[in-house]
């Protein structure tokens, strides 16, 4: 009950800080305009010049303006939160603190757009309308599997594109998992995980977990990963995916065991569970039936799959949740600030598998220490992201140099 009333004394005290600002952003000029030079130089007639040479070599739109350090947050406010389905109004208080955590983590200037569409092609097409002005694309809180086709259909923008609740969930699970590992004695290539929830986040999750798309050399595969959806195990044998292609194409490179039936079913003889779905899906007796010193990342919020006390009760050695009154809080803000830190200071047009695996193993390695209340760096420590983003910056110097030689 204390933490309900807890909830509810937040939910207030956000309403009233919102009302009294007016929202959580405002822009501010460079410099002021005082005289009538400033104007010159910042207006007319001066700034004819500034667009002459942009009109001339268009790289220079990022010397001279502000696209040098902006990035779109874009959504259609179809999956906000937990709140599901609100439309891009509703959308607007989350895409604006996105932009606040983009600037009080890597320095980046980003701006929200919340579109009233949630047709693909359209999306699609305002985009890439809008991209001129900008060094990136956050894409936010899109559902599932439009968002998959979304991503891709813009890669070839120019500047990179980035879905964060897939890939930046993804990069700081692996992050925690790999210190959760060291802790527990295993190694990657062992570990069996269980993850519940297909949508976006578990999918990206164990793309990477599987390192589909990265060079072997490089990374480290874990043994075997099996998805459960609300129906239970997905495997090539459920009629009912056949029609759904992001579930199909997860049904081909998990599960290589064909284990049928339920959640229950999947994590009995399993190393980790990661939650991606629904509170209190995960029972103390389903953790019990899993290998010995069991990692659980039940990361559902507000209410997670498990509580960690429970999971802990169980046998869980090292819980982590979404959540930032619970040790290992595994927060995309640790990922994306960073990511695209690097992204813009080295130019990047794409953000490649090999970026991302940089940022998880850099994210990793910030714990020099880690112990089972701390495998995952705190959202608040903000020097993160400027390490994440060196680490990012070199995988892309890397991908150059290489394309170079060949």
């Amino acid at each position: 009950m204390s933490d309900q009333k807890e909830s509810f004394e937040i939910y207030r005290e956000s309403v009233e800080f919102h009302h009294r600002f007016g929202g959580k952003l405002g822009l501010q000029p460079r410099q002021p305009i005082q005289t009538t030079h400033d104007l010159s130089i910042q207006y007319t007639p001066g700034v004819a010049q500034v667009c002459r040479e942009i009109a001339q070599k268009p790289d220079l739109v990022y010397d001279l303006t502000i696209k040098k350090n902006t990035v779109a947050v874009v959504t259609d406010g179809s999956a906000v939160l937990g709140l599901g389905n609100i439309g891009p109004q509703a959308a607007l208080p989350v895409m604006e603190g996105k932009a606040v955590l983009f600037k009080e983590y890597a320095g980046i200037d980003a701006f929200p757009i919340c579109l009233q569409t949630q047709d693909i092609e359209e999306i699609i097409r305002t985009v890439r309308y809008i991209a001129p002005t900008f060094a990136g694309i956050n894409l936010e809180d899109i559902s599932a599997p439009r968002c998959f086709v979304i991503e891709e259909r813009l890669q070839d923008l120019g500047i990179p594109v980035f879905h964060d609740d897939q890939h930046g969930t993804a990069i700081v699970l692996l992050a925690a998992l790999i210190n959760a590992a060291k802790i527990a004695g295993k190694r990657m290539t062992d570990l069996r995980v269980v993850i519940n929830g297909s949508g976006a986040a578990g999918t990206s999750i164990a793309h990477l977990l599987l390192c589909i798309g990265h060079d072997p050399d490089v990374c480290e595969p874990v043994r075997e990963v099996i998805m459960c959806d609300s129906k239970g195990i997905i495997s090539q044998k459920r009629q009912d995916i056949q029609d759904n292609p992001a579930k199909s194409r997860l049904a081909l490179i998990t599960n290589r065991n064909g284990r049928e039936g339920n959640l229950a079913d999947a994590v009995k003889d399993c190393d980790v569970f990661v939650g991606v779905s629904a509170p209190g899906s995960l029972t103390q007796d389903m953790v019990r039936s899993m290998n010995k010193d069991p990692i659980i990342f039940a990361m559902a919020n507000p209410v997670p799959e498990i509580m960690p006390d429970e999971a802990r009760a169980a046998g869980a050695l090292i819980v982590g949740t979404g959540r930032s009154d619970f040790p290992n809080q595994v927060n995309n803000v640790l990922a994306f600030p960073g990511i695209f830190r690097g992204a813009l200071d080295s130019r990047a047009r794409v953000i490649t598998e090999k970026m991302k695996l940089a940022a998880a193993r850099a994210l990793a390695a910030c714990v020099t220490e880690p112990t089972v209340d701390r495998v995952i760096p705190s959202p608040l420590e903000k020097d993160t992201a400027f390490k994440v983003a060196a680490a990012v910056a070199a995988a892309v110097d890397q991908d150059s140099m290489q394309r170079s030689i060949s």
